[in-house]
């Protein structure tokens, strides 16, 4: 440990400290706020997309064939929420590590920030609406209700994703099996138990 007396002479010191790198930035800040830009050089290559550069797919999202222009670097996620309204899917960390987006693909629970619309094509989308009868609750959403599997609310469409393509699976899951799939659902409010619980009662009425 450096003695506190002589900072000059720590060997462990770098050439920078936390105030002179926070100065620093609050220099470069100031001088971008003053001159309204960033001095910055354009991006070699960039091109603008046209409608040539855009793809025709057909979608069947919840039992619904959709056809769409996209672009091919656009995700499911995107397509779902920005192009056709359907805004059930949240948008999360944008990396496949949260679950929020989670959609059901042929009946597997994907994260649809990971898929490419494109990818999905001829295969089958449900999305947290297809779950739905009409106005009715669908079964694992009304368990989800029933148990209070939620605080803030925000995962709850991906937990009940994940949830479902589960119970598709595998009608009678043990504790630990509900808990492994939804391993990649995050739920930063920890309502971990209330959604296990839940989990359990959609499978029991499921079987009813």
């Amino acid at each position: 440990m450096c003695d506190k007396d002589k900072k000059d002479s720590c060997p462990h010191r770098t050439g920078i400290n936390r105030r002179g790198f926070l100065t620093t930035v609050g220099i470069g800040a100031a001088s971008v706020a003053v001159s309204g830009r960033v001095n910055a050089p354009a991006t070699a290559g960039a091109q603008e997309i046209t409608s040539d550069d855009m793809v025709r797919i057909t979608l069947d999202i919840n039992g619904r064939k959709h056809r769409l222009l996209v672009e091919p670097r656009w995700t499911l996620l995107y397509v779902l929420r920005d192009r056709m309204g359907m805004t059930a899917t949240k948008v999360g960390c944008e990396r496949g590590e949260c679950g929020a987006c989670t959609v059901l693909i042929d009946d597997r629970p994907r994260y649809a920030c990971m898929t490419l619309a494109v990818e999905a094509e001829n295969q089958r989308i449900t999305t947290l609406e297809g779950l739905m009868k009409g106005e009715e609750l669908g079964t694992t959403q009304q368990a989800f209700l029933d148990h209070d599997a939620y605080q803030c609310g925000y995962c709850t469409p991906g937990q009940i994703m994940s949830a479902e393509g589960l119970l598709r699976a595998n009608a009678n899951p043990t504790r630990e099996q509900i808990a492994e799939a939804l391993s990649g659902n995050l739920c930063r409010c920890g309502a971990y138990v209330h959604i296990f619980d839940a989990v359990e009662t959609a499978a029991q009425k499921r079987k009813a």
